[in-house]
C-alpha cells in the first residue's frame, strides 16, 4: 500500500513509482490522503501551519500500519522526521530546475513593473533579487490551478518547478532557470520513499529503485535544511548534481528570515557526504 497525497500530481508520481514496483512482481494500492497543507493552500488563510504540512497524514498512516511506503515529493519532507520514520528509496530525478512560463524571452527579459506570480518564499526572494523591478504576486493551488490563475491574468508570468509539469505531462511552453539565479528546493525533483525503520522487506524492495547517486545527492540536499534549519516555506535551495570521476557538486542559496538579501555558494568535493558543511560554512565566506 502506497500512501499518497490526493493531487493530481501526487497521484501521477505515486502511480510511476507503483509501475515500478509491479514491474518487480508485487501487486500495489494507492492510499489517497488529504494533508494539512492541501486544506490550508484551498483556504484563505495567510500563514502556513507547519513545516511538515503536506506529510503528516502520509506518516501517520505508515506508523498506523495503514501504508507500507509514503510517496512524498522530497521537497516537502522537513529535516527531522518522526520517531520510527525514515527514507527508504529514491527514484531518478526529474528536471529539478525552476521554470518560467508566461515569458518566452525568460526571468531578464521580462518588462519592468510585470508581475511574477509564485507561491514559495524561496522563489521569490530569488526572483526579487534578480529582478527588484518586478512585482511578485502570490499564488497558490496545485499546478493546473496555479496554470488557470495565469491564464485568467492574476499575473503575467509564473514561477514554477519543471519536475511537475514533466510528471503531469503538461506541454506548456517554459524558460527554465539557471541553478545560479534561482536555486531549487532542497529535494526538488526527487521523489521520496518513506518507511518505517526496521521494515527490512520494504526498504529492500525500495533500494531497488535507488541509485547511490541520487541517494547522496538527496541526503546532501537535506543536509542543508538540517544546517541551517529550513523547511519547505523558507528561502532555502541546495542543488547537488555527480560530475565525471565520482565527484559531486552542490551549490546552496539562504536568505535568512528578515534579511533583503540572500547568499549562495558553489563547493565541489568527492565525498557527497561533506558537501553541506563546506556549503554552508562557504556562505559566510566571502573568499570562497
Amino acid at each position: 500500500m502506497l500512501a499518497t497525497r490526493r493531487s493530481d500530481l501526487a497521484v501521477a508520481q505515486t502511480g510511476l513509482v507503483a509501475d515500478r514496483i509491479r514491474a518487480l512482481g508485487h501487486d500495489v494500492e494507492l492510499l489517497p490522503l488529504t494533508t494539512t497543507g492541501d486544506r490550508w493552500s484551498a483556504s484563505g488563510d495567510s500563514s502556513p501551519p507547519d513545516k511538515g504540512m503536506f506529510v503528516k497524514e502520509l506518516e501517520r498512516a505508515l506508523l498506523d500500519g495503514d501504508a507500507h511506503l509514503a510517496v512524498h515529493s522530497a521537497k516537502d519532507i522537513p529535516a527531522e522526521m518522526p520517531e520510527g520514520l525514515g527514507l527508504v528509496g529514491v527514484p531518478p530525478r526529474a528536471d529539478a530546475r525552476d521554470v518560467v512560463i508566461g515569458a518566452p524571452g525568460g526571468l531578464l527579459a521580462l518588462p519592468p513593473g510585470a508581475r511574477v506570480a509564485t507561491g514559495s518564499p524561496r522563489r521569490a526572494a530569488q526572483i526579487e533579487e534578480a529582478r527588484p523591478d518586478l512585482e511578485i504576486v502570490d499564488i497558490r493551488g496545485n499546478v493546473p490551478t496555479r496554470l488557470k490563475k495565469l491564464e485568467d491574468g492574476l499575473a503575467d508570468a509564473l514561477v514554477i518547478a519543471a519536475a511537475g509539469l514533466e510528471r503531469l505531462g503538461l506541454g506548456v511552453a517554459r524558460a527554465p532557470l539557471p541553478v545560479e539565479l534561482s536555486t531549487p528546493a532542497p529535494g526538488q525533483g526527487y521523489l521520496a520513499l518513506q518507511g518505517r525503520r526496521g521494515d527490512l522487506e520494504v526498504a529492500g524492495l525500495a533500494s531497488n529503485l535507488t541509485e547511490d547517486a541520487d541517494r547522496l545527492c538527496l541526503d546532501a540536499e537535506r543536509a542543508v535544511l538540517v544546517a541551517v534549519g529550513g523547511g519547505c516555506q523558507s528561502a532555502v535551495g541546495a542543488y547537488c548534481s555527480a560530475l565525471a570521476g565520482g565527484r559531486y557538486s552542490l551549490t546552496v542559496y539562504v536568505r535568512p528570515e528578515g534579511a533583503t538579501i540572500g547568499t549562495r555558494a558553489a563547493v565541489e568535493g568527492d565525498d557527497a557526504r561533506t558537501l553541506a558543511a563546506e556549503a554552508v560554512a562557504a556562505l559566510d565566506d566571502p573568499e570562497s
